[in-house]
């Protein structure tokens, strides 16, 4: 008989909200230099990946519109 696994696994996308909650407070907020092109929510759901599944930095695939 297979055992079911109970618990939490690794996020690899935060929502929003989550984002706002338990990361965005811990973040120092920038205030020289350019503007950011993507949110930092975005900068953390694609750094969440590659350190999720171990794939290469150039294999990650980056949205060109947000």
């Amino acid at each position: 008989m297979a055992k079911s696994q109970s618990g939490q696994g690794i996020p690899t996308n935060l929502s929003l909200a989550q984002f706002e909650e338990f990361v965005w407070p811990h973040l120092s907020k920038g205030r020289r230099g350019p503007a950011r092109k993507l949110s930092a929510h975005a900068l953390f759901n694609y750094i969440l990946r590659p350190l999720y599944l171990g794939c290469q930095w150039k294999e990650l695939p980056i949205e060109k519109d947000q």
